[in-house]
């Protein structure tokens, strides 16, 4: 099983490599509304699903000062300057940590009071689409996209309209992509 979780991790890192990043045409773009994100950078999961690593990846790949913490507590944001969480329920990786859904809840909700506290910005990317949506997942994403100043999200993972319609609610800028190796491109523009 860890031998098939590691050729799936290959896989999507030579796709990382070889497509363009083009993130879709939106009226307001990372680049374009001038928001900047600073560093270093924390990344944390909501939810524990194995979506956090590969956004970690990314970030080593654009060469950002990030440590990724699967687990991050209050404590961990010291010395950070932004916080980006990944969104996603999975029961496999609750299993894997050993702890119950609201023991994550409530372990995401410190880290988002304490960051909102330190004034420490929050980056939301979720890139598990439909995977990582409704059911479980939404409370998570919910939750991150409110407290987020910025949302990247794989289209398929905004399908509904859910996401779009918190960026309404609470006037948190959104910015969609395609495909996984998309974000990166508003994710490097956030952080140039």
């Amino acid at each position: 099983m860890r031998r098939v979780s590691m050729i799936a991790v290959l896989m999507i890192m030579v796709s990382l490599s070889s497509f363009p990043a083009l993130a879709q045409d939106k009226a307001e773009t990372a680049a374009e509304c001038g928001m900047k994100f600073a560093q270093p950078v924390l990344i944390s999961s909501a939810g524990q699903s194995a979506d956090v690593k590969l956004v970690g990846m990314m970030a080593k790949r654009m060469k950002l000062k990030a440590e990724v913490k699967v687990m991050a507590k209050p404590e961990d944001l010291e010395g950070m300057k932004t916080l980006i969480v990944v969104p996603g329920f999975s029961a496999k990786g609750l299993g894997a940590a050993g702890i119950s859904q609201k023991d994550e809840m409530e372990r995401v909700v410190a880290l988002v009071e304490a960051a909102n506290k330190q004034e420490i910005p929050i980056l939301m990317i979720h890139i598990g689409g439909n995977a990582r949506r409704k059911g479980q997942s939404d409370a998570f994403n919910e939750l991150v996209a409110k407290n987020s100043k910025y949302m990247i999200v794989v289209e398929q993972g905004n399908e509904d309209g859910f996401f779009t319609e918190l960026s309404k609610e609470t006037g948190v800028k959104l910015e969609t992509a395609e495909k996984i190796p998309g974000t990166m491109k508003p994710m490097k523009n956030l952080f140039e």
